[in-house]
């Protein structure tokens, strides 16, 4: 579980903290310095991170070429990056990928929220919940790549409490192993790679 106090002063304020910790349960790791990379639909095996340099050099080595997720919430690292020198270390660090993970996945809720019709019932929170997550490990949903697409800006209404999303670990049930076990086609390498210029989308950076 994330630290109360790391989510205080790094989170993106959008986005209680209850439903900060789920995203990253859901979606990242425990580790500030894991690295995954998948090209094709696979998994590729690469050394564990021991160091920020370690994590950064495997970084480099992969983006442009495969889909590289980085960090505690294993933010895409070629979002936002049209050169080797635009991948930063900060990535690597918790409270810098704990402050852009949640940003972008706050613009995804809103991305998601909106397609439902920013609904406020509280039923209905998680399914937007879970779609996002989806969205967030494919880089897709309902067609719209949401990595590049232009934030909607429109609070998200529908309640974020804890008790009203799904336990913690139900990703694993029978609805959620389908999406979990699909593979990012090769699309979504060329939307997660280095070839992507996101910057006309001001402050999601």
């Amino acid at each position: 579980m994330l630290d109360a106090a790391l989510i205080k002063e790094c989170a993106d304020p959008s986005l209680k903290p209850a439903i900060i910790e789920q995203f990253v349960m859901a979606a990242g790791t425990d580790d500030p310095l894991a690295v995954t990379v998948k090209s094709g639909g696979r998994l590729i095996l690469v050394p564990k991170a021991r160091t920020a340099d370690e994590a950064m050099a495997i970084v480099r080595q992969f983006a442009g070429q495969a889909v590289v997720r980085v960090g505690l919430t294993q933010f895409p690292a070629g979002v936002g990056a049209k050169e080797a020198t635009d991948l930063k270390p900060g990535l690597v660090d918790s409270c810098q990928n704990l402050r852009k993970g949640t940003a972008m996945f706050g613009k995804v809720l809103r991305i998601v929220a909106k397609w439902y019709g920013n609904p406020t019932s509280k039923d209905v929170f998680p399914q937007i919940f879970d779609d996002a997550i989806y969205a967030w490990k494919t880089g897709e949903f309902e067609g719209v790549s949401v990595f590049q697409a232009e934030d909607p800006g429109i609070p998200i209404e529908a309640p974020q409490k804890s008790d009203e999303t799904r336990p913690a670990g139900s990703m694993d049930g029978e609805e959620a192993t389908p999406k979990d076990v699909q593979p990012e086609t090769v699309q979504d390498v060329g939307r997660a790679g280095m070839r992507i210029d996101l910057s006309r989308i001001s402050g999601q950076q």
